[in-house]
């Protein structure tokens, strides 16, 4: 049986579909629409009609993608766009009865304890991972094998747009001060994996990172596009996700960076797989 996840993020729509059977979940393929919400909501203050309109349009493409491959189990979560817009719940409430199926809105707290549900991450997992958004930047770790996570108001887009204040720099530094040492910073989202990508990398020293960094940001827009291959909507923010990482890194004890495919929607689609096959709940007369 296969089932999906989508996240309506801030600069795109993301969904990823998976293979499942009673013992088993395996990545299928993935799914993405550029359609950034976050211009709207973070100079505007809520999202607009047209917007609305738009999400509609991807998410009822998505829908008849997943009735086309007999699809019936998904979930829909949105993060920052939703969160911070104005008519957040009259605009949920829209699209909701566009496509007939329900949304849920998650704080950053949430979306940072999903990280947790990587298989990947053990207890005594030496590394803080860092999701980066259009909007949010979540992390999480394990100290004394207890589960840390934490939530800022700084992002790609939010950043790019000029709407990042300064306070929130600041409590992200002050955060930062009290970390423990890791081993490495592990990157989620699309910009890392694009960074670390159009370089043939998997994983950078800081001092490499910095550099490279610095490189990128020499180009203009379109010699991103056109000697990396970036989209429009990656190539015009990935500079400002590579300096909130390079700020990350100047201020805890790190020596290098990397990425992992693991994103909100596998959670998501993780919590869905176990709520579909879970025998643990029993119904008594």
């Amino acid at each position: 049986m296969k089932i999906a996840a989508i996240d309506i993020g801030t600069n795109a729509v993301k969904s990823k579909i998976f293979d499942t059977s009673s013992n088993l979940i395996s990545f299928s393929e993935s799914i993405r629409t550029p359609t950034r919400l976050g211009t709207d909501v973070f100079v505007d203050g809520q999202l607009s009609n047209t917007s609305i309109k738009k999400l509609i349009t991807s998410l009822k493409k998505y829908q008849n993608y997943f009735s086309k491959n007999e699809i019936e189990f998904y979930e829909i979560v949105a993060t920052s766009a939703f969160r911070d817009t104005k008519n957040s719940e009259d605009a949920r409430r829209v699209v909701e009865n566009e496509i007939e199926h329900p949304i849920r809105v998650i704080s950053g707290l949430e979306e940072a304890a999903l990280i947790a549900l990587n298989p990947k991450i053990k207890k005594n997992d030496p590394k803080l991972y860092a999701d980066l958004g259009g909007g949010s930047l979540e992390f999480f770790y394990y100290l004394d094998g207890k589960k840390k996570i934490k939530s800022f108001q700084l992002g790609a887009v939010r950043n790019m747009l000029r709407k990042d204040k300064p306070d929130e720099w600041k409590k992200l530094n002050t955060w930062l001060d009290k970390l423990p040492s890791f081993n490495s910073v592990v990157g989620i989202g699309g910009n890392i994996r694009s960074f670390l990508n159009i370089h043939n990398r998997d994983k950078l020293l800081k001092e490499e990172f910095i550099s490279l960094k610095d490189e990128l940001h020499k180009l203009t827009f379109s010699e991103k596009i056109s000697k990396y291959n970036l989209s429009e909507d990656r190539a015009d923010v990935i500079d400002y996700a590579m300096s909130i990482y390079e700020f990350v890194l100047n201020r805890i004890n790190v020596e290098k960076i990397k990425s992992t495919k693991w994103g909100v929607s596998d959670s998501i689609a993780v919590k869905l797989y176990h709520e579909i096959y879970s025998n643990q709940f029993q119904i008594k007369n």
